[in-house]
């Protein structure tokens, strides 16, 4: 059998405890299907005495991750610190320079600095896997670079943030409001110490510029995704989308157009017989459209020890058997940077409104979508004690720009009070 392949571990979080988990109960499993043992050599975190539950005795240990990186005995820098720059970014170029690959889930990172990282990367002769980084347990990275890789990719899109689809599944279950679920989301732990970054789509926002990049043979542009998060997305909102069939999902879409590509973060209605409008929880789903395969739906645990782990592995394991693939799944230097499209694609929309309850009030509303060419598919009024009448429409496909203008238009009629609520009809 070969030689070992050494790793140095830099995270002990619940990730990397789950790899180390991984490789001491499953080293038999992963010497026969790699044709060589994994090892770890050492091992890097904030803390050293913290009770992780496995035992770390038998690794070195290295209070800087960047020194870890550099070790003679460490073939593969496993990095599960996260956060775009610091240490996180620091070892991975550490380990870079000493002939090293990187295994990471630090999406912020590649989000950021992934191509630079992977120009110096493959210049070097060495690789960046990033399997975690992108939707928990599913191997979609994978996917992009090798299964489907005779296609060229019409459409990328899903949900790709547990804790939002969490948030969102059980307003609905449970009728609560976005208030109520956002704080029992706190207190079990599901949202990150930013939680701006879970519930404004920065996060998912993170994984659909990478899967972008991979998708369309260009360069990573976080810059370019459109983001808006869940926080407006209210009780009603729900329950008037399922009464009309759909549910409200936080979707990632990205598409490459006449005008360039289009990355998109923002709340979406899907129809609720979808696949992505029955899934519940936490769970992710990725759905990959070809010119050769058409559509392929991807499911399954978005994050957690186990399925983050399970990628990191999948990860490790390809290096132990000698794949070499580009970080993107193109040379890194052969990627362009790709014209960044502002969302034209025309869908319908489902229109949430406050109307004064006084004649002529749906008239000027209908009126200001007619003038911006925007054309009413249906139309509903609930009821209401107040003086103030809750009113949704459901357009034909329009463009987000005819939305805004009407948008706009409506906001300045002495009928509608406070401000209308667009949000985007996906077809999937």
């Amino acid at each position: 059998m070969s030689d070992p392949l050494r790793l140095g571990i830099a995270g002990l979080g619940t990730v990397g405890t789950g790899v180390v988990r991984i490789v001491r109960q499953k080293a038999n499993l992963l010497a026969e299907r790699a044709g060589r043992p994994v090892t770890i050599s050492a091992v890097s975190a904030r803390t050293r005495d913290k009770d992780r539950g496995v035992s770390l005795a038998t690794y070195d240990w290295e209070d800087d991750p960047v020194a870890l990186a550099r070790r003679d005995d460490v073939d593969v820098l496993v990095e599960l610190m996260g956060g775009s720059d610091g240490p996180a970014k620091a070892a991975t170029e550490a380990a870079i320079a000493a002939g090293k690959d990187v295994v990471t889930a630090n999406k912020a990172m590649l989000a950021h600095h992934g191509q630079a990282l992977a120009e110096a990367a493959e210049a070097a002769g060495r690789v960046i896997r990033f399997e975690a980084a992108v939707a928990g347990g599913i191997p979609v990275v994978k996917a992009l670079t090798e299964g489907l890789a005779g296609n060229e990719m019409t459409r990328v899109m899903g949900v790709m943030n547990g804790t939002c689809n969490y948030i969102l599944t059980r307003m609905q279950s449970a009728g609560l409001p976005y208030e109520t679920v956002f704080e029992e989301a706190q207190q079990l732990g599901y949202l990150e110490a930013d939680p701006q970054l879970d519930v404004g789509g920065i996060d998912a926002g993170h994984k659909l510029a990478l899967l972008a990049a991979i998708a369309y043979g260009t360069r990573v542009d976080f810059e370019a995704v459109e983001l808006e998060g869940i926080e407006r997305i209210t009780i009603e909102d729900i329950r008037h989308a399922a009464d009309m069939g759909f549910r409200i999902k936080l979707l990632g879409v990205a598409q490459m157009t006449g005008r360039g590509l289009e990355q998109r973060m923002s709340p979406c209605l899907v129809p609720a017989e979808s696949p992505l409008g029955q899934l519940e929880g936490g769970t992710n789903m990725v759905v990959l459209e070809g010119d050769q395969v058409e559509q392929i739906v991807l499911r399954g645990p978005g994050a957690g020890e186990g399925p983050t782990a399970s990628a990191v592995m999948g990860d490790v394991m390809d290096i132990a058997r000698g794949a070499r693939l580009p970080t993107f799944g193109t040379p890194a230097a052969a990627l362009a940077a790709a014209a960044p499209a502002r969302t034209a694609t025309p869908a319908p929309y489902y229109l949430r409104m406050a109307l004064d309850d006084k004649p002529g009030a749906l008239a000027k509303v209908a009126a200001e979508l007619g003038e911006a060419g925007v054309s009413i598919d249906r139309m509903r009024q609930y009821r209401h004690d107040d003086s103030t009448a809750p009113v949704l429409i459901v357009t034909h496909k329009t463009t987000r720009g005819a939305i805004e203008s009407a948008l706009a238009a409506m906001e300045r009629l002495d009928v509608v009070a406070g401000t209308p609520v667009a949000l985007r009809i996906e077809q999937v």
